[in-house]
């Protein structure tokens, strides 16, 4: 256990964006299963609307800095071919 109170601090705010990111990533993981059960039902109307769902959450992932620039350009890139695909 951290003794100064700056380290105490930092415990508590790391954990909190630990829980923060932990639930970001989670959504991300829910929108893009969306996007493939669509496609695995052949629906390109759904597909498109998952896909548009799941773009924002990866973009709004990458502006808070959760993810990585090119990690959300590939799975968005993924995704999108996918769907264009059906």
């Amino acid at each position: 256990m951290a003794n100064i109170k700056s380290a105490k601090k930092r415990i508590l705010t790391d954990k909190k964006r630990a829980a923060r990111n932990t639930a970001v990533k989670s959504g991300i993981k829910t929108a893009t299963k969306k996007v493939r059960a669509a496609i695995e039902a052949g629906d390109k109307n759904a597909a498109q609307a998952a896909l548009l769902n799941a773009t924002s959450v990866i973009d709004k992932a990458e502006t808070k800095g959760i993810i990585k620039k090119g990690n959300a350009s590939r799975r968005v890139s993924r995704l999108a071919k996918a769907v264009n695909a059906i």
